[in-house]
């Protein structure tokens, strides 16, 4: 590991907005903030550009941002201390553990801004708008509480679009390109670095707004992975018309 992997890692233990694992914490929110403010979770946030920046535009309301990588949180913790910014912090953990943190609507809302797509079927369970994390995200969320979903991979924006509709759950919002809307809220105007990267190469932003608020029945998983199969094929019909 580089020395300067080693220097955050080291500092960001020092943090008091970042939590590292830890114990007790679900119903404890209100005490860490010192409010009882709604509270928004930025997932896979990365350098927590959106929980920093979202936080400055909403005083009024606390911001958290879960990621494992410590070198990662540690620009976007940094940049929450300069700025004073009381109602950010940040979790080291594994997204698949979220329900150790939070309890029952907890949560307000919750943004997944440029995740891995795991574009590989074999994969699927690990997208993070798979039923088997929405599952999770339902035990934490208030009902009338929204998933945001930001990304610039057609392949999870189509499987996203999938899920909800094979779920039936409310979409509130659906943007194909970002790009082509004029006056987009604040929310949706601030960058991630991945989004500066266009990893996909599509050169467009996709964006959902919905609600988990309805059962996700286990039957339907066998439904959706029979449509996640047919994905490669879906791709290859793509290219030969």
């Amino acid at each position: 590991m580089g020395q300067k992997k080693l220097k955050r890692f080291a500092e960001v233990a020092t943090f008091t907005n970042v939590l590292e694992y830890p114990i007790g914490m679900p119903g404890k929110w209100a005490e860490h903030f010192g409010n009882n403010h709604s509270m928004t979770l930025e997932l896979a946030c990365g350098k927590g550009e959106y929980a920093v920046s979202l936080g400055k535009m909403h005083p009024e309301r606390n911001f958290i941002g879960l990621d494992i990588k410590g070198n990662r949180i540690w620009v976007g913790a940094k940049k929450a201390i300069q700025e004073n910014l009381k109602n950010v912090a940040f979790v080291r953990t594994q997204i698949d553990k979220i329900t150790d943190y939070f309890s029952a609507a907890e949560v307000s809302e919750i943004w997944i801004t440029f995740p891995d797509p795991q574009l590989r079927g074999s994969k699927a369970k690990k997208r993070l708008t798979h039923p088997v994390f929405l599952r999770r995200f339902q035990q934490i969320m208030s009902p009338n509480g929204y998933i945001h979903l930001k990304t610039d991979s057609p392949d999870l924006y189509d499987f996203t679009k999938k899920v909800i509709e094979l779920y039936g759950l409310p979409l509130s919002q659906d943007i194909p390109d970002l790009s082509k809307i004029e006056n987009l809220p604040d929310d949706l105007q601030i960058k991630t670095h991945y989004e500066s990267l266009d990893i996909s190469g599509s050169q467009r932003i996709h964006y959902l707004r919905f609600s988990i608020n309805m059962p996700l029945p286990l039957e339907k998983d066998i439904e959706l992975q029979k449509w996640v199969r047919l994905e490669p094929i879906k791709a290859i019909l793509k290219l030969t018309t």
